[in-house]
Formats: structure tokens, C-alpha cells, sequence
């Protein structure tokens, strides 16, 4: 089942609990990634480049809900 992404004018919400802000994500990514090595061989990332990246699931952290996250629209940012 495709898990819907959140947009800049939606967020997540689990409809069993009401939950909206902790959740766990497991998802896919092919990346190209350019890893530079210290003198001692430590390696540190310094450019990302997403190929193609997918998630799989969304799980709700308050009552571990997987099939029950839906999109909603995010609140105004209006004062």
C-alpha cells in the first residue's frame, strides 16, 4: 500500500488515536553520494543526491496504528 507524502500544505494524522506529530517512517532511497575519507580513514558525507526515494510505511508512534495514517491539511500560520 503507497503511503501518501506530506506536503507543504498537509501533514500526517492517525485516524485511530488523533496522533500528529510522532511517527516512524520506513523508506526506500537510491542515492549517489560523494564520501570523502580522513587521514585516518573516517569517512564523512559532503553531497547527497536523492535518486529515487519511496516510503514504505508509516507507523504512529503513540499506538502503533500502520494502516490507519491519513493526510490532513496543515493549520494557517496566520497570527
Amino acid at each position: 500500500m503507497a503511503v501518501p507524502t506530506p506536503t507543504d500544505e498537509t501533514r500526517w494524522r492517525c485516524t485511530l488515536c488523533g496522533n500528529l506529530t510522532r511517527f516512524d517512517v520506513t523508506r526506500s532511497s537510491k542515492v549517489v553520494e560523494y564520501v570523502h575519507l580522513d587521514l585516518a580513514g573516517a569517512p564523512k558525507v559532503e553531497e547527497r543526491e536523492v535518486l529515487d526515494e519511496s516510503i514504505e510505511s508509516v507507523r504512529c508512534r503513540w499506538c502503533n496504528a500502520v494502516d490507519q495514517i491519513e493526510l490532513v491539511d496543515r493549520p494557517s500560520a496566520q497570527v
